[in-house]
């Protein structure tokens, strides 16, 4: 079974926990806000529009019915649908869910397949590929009503569904499942000053600033890898 999944969170630092997931599995939707106890700042709620009061109330995570669902289908027969796999599964991880099934990043994945990409966040590839014309029709399917942009996981989680069935024109599922753990060789850069110019032209060019790139902490592995092999010539 595929099943796909978005989850919001209080920041992207290591203590930071769930406060929203939605889960999306053959023609059901399930989709909760979360209190793990931790408040959530300002500065996240810019984000996904979650705030603390929207939260007060609700459970937590292994109390909450996707934590159910996922601890029923926690086996090699299932597969774990994300954008961003690793933070996810991290989150999940800290909330007290130790994924055991398979699992495809549709980041990673894309990253792969559509290098000529500039960004690689689900709202650029909702434009640059053009998902939104299909976002409809899978509301409808689904049973959403208000805009996506209402909450961020339960628009992200159909998004990604969406970017999974587009990518299937480029790769199969077990194609997807491999390279969602192969670092990607990229071409231009993603973020900086020189985002779109090609890495190895900035190598050529602006060798100092590649290597203070380097030096940064929590690069992207992807551009870590790519900065690295353009180095070496």
């Amino acid at each position: 079974m595929l099943i796909f999944i978005d989850v919001e969170t209080t920041g992207i630092e290591v203590g930071d926990v769930i406060c929203s997931i939605a889960l999306l599995h053959v023609d059901d939707l399930i989709y909760e806000f979360i209190n793990e106890g931790k408040k959530i700042p300002p500065l996240a709620s810019t984000i996904h529009h979650i705030t603390n009061e929207m939260i007060q109330d609700k459970k937590s995570f292994i109390e909450s019915k996707v934590y159910s669902f996922l601890k029923q289908n926690n086996n090699a027969d299932n597969t774990l649908i994300a954008h961003n796999a690793k933070f996810d599964l991290e989150k999940l991880n800290g909330a007290g869910l130790d994924w055991q099934g398979d699992i495809i990043d549709t980041r990673k994945v894309t990253k792969h397949l559509i290098k000529e990409c500039e960004l690689f966040s689900l709202e650029f590839l909702r434009y640059e590929l053009k998902l939104y014309r299909r976002e409809d029709a899978a509301k409808q399917k689904y049973g959403i009503k208000d805009a996506l942009c209402t909450d961020k996981a339960l628009g992200d989680v159909l998004m990604t569904q969406l970017l999974f069935e587009y990518l299937l024109d480029y790769a199969t599922i077990d194609e997807m499942k491999a390279l969602s753990f192969q670092k990607v060789l990229l071409e231009k850069f993603i973020f900086g000053k020189y985002m779109g110019k090609y890495i190895e032209e900035i190598v050529f060019n602006d060798r100092a600033y590649v290597q203070w790139m380097l030096g940064l902490e929590d690069l992207d592995e992807d551009l870590q890898y790519s900065l690295e092999y353009y180095m070496r010539g």
